[in-house]
């Protein structure tokens, strides 16, 4: 692994993603938009935009950066870039760490709009520090943009990528203690929440918010949102092949 060779490729990757201005700005402005809509939603039912939008602040990154990234890489894959790629004298490890970087650019700018915009503009008021949930939100971004990276392995279309979404993200969302308390979860959803990375990082977010102590706790979700980013592009360089197509 060469940094030469990981520049490389994330420079080529970003300088593909701002041709597709379409995509970016999707990217930068959806969360945000989304944050807004929330703010108007519970615009009648005081404090309730200050303790859920937080969190929601990281959510929503991590759920958009996880679609764009499985879809972005697919593409590669199957548009026959990648193969190419890995004909050429280069370390899967430059190839996915370029990638990495390349998106975790991308995630560092969505995830400090979204929330510039909602405490800036919005007047979200946390418990907690701001810079705090900023950088668990640009951490969380990470994590959907390591996850989309991996998935993307599974998928032969576009469609079966979006598919990835309620399959993958989707009970994540549901079981992480955004709607419904883990502990008061039937015994077996909660066990099974526990291995979800998105339950640390809403917890994470949720912690911060609140006000509460980070702690203990609040550190371990850390390790497990940053264990889990490894993670899955250790397991994505596995499934870079040198034909896969």
């Amino acid at each position: 692994m060469t940094a030469a060779a990981t520049g490389a490729t994330a420079l080529r990757v970003l300088t593909q993603l701002r041709r597709d201005r379409r995509t970016v700005a999707l990217m930068l402005l959806v969360p945000a938009l989304l944050v807004t809509l929330l703010r108007f939603v519970f615009d009648g039912q005081e404090g309730t935009f200050d303790r859920i939008g937080g969190p929601l602040i990281g959510l929503f990154p991590f759920i958009l950066m996880f679609l764009v990234t499985s879809i972005t890489m697919l593409r590669e894959r199957t548009s026959g870039t990648l193969e190419r790629l890995m004909s050429m004298p280069v370390a899967k490890l430059d190839l996915l760490a370029g990638y990495g970087i390349a998106f975790a650019i991308l995630a560092t700018l969505q995830a400090v709009f979204t929330a510039s915009v909602a405490f800036l503009l919005l007047g979200l008021d946390v418990g907690g520090s701001p810079a705090a949930v900023i950088a668990l939100a640009i951490g969380n971004a990470v994590l959907g943009m390591a996850l989309g990276l991996f998935i993307s392995a599974f998928a032969q279309s576009e469609f079966q990528a979006v598919q990835f979404m309620p399959a993958f993200v989707f009970p994540q969302l549901l079981l992480c203690g955004l709607f419904v308390a883990r502990d008061e979860m039937a015994g077996a959803l909660e066990a099974v929440s526990d291995a979800l990375p998105m339950t640390y990082a809403y917890d994470a977010l949720d912690r911060v918010a609140a006000g509460g102590e980070f702690g203990s706790r609040g550190w371990l979700d850390v390790m497990v949102i940053v264990g889990a980013t490894l993670l899955a592009l250790g397991v994505g360089a596995l499934t870079l092949r040198r034909r896969t197509a």
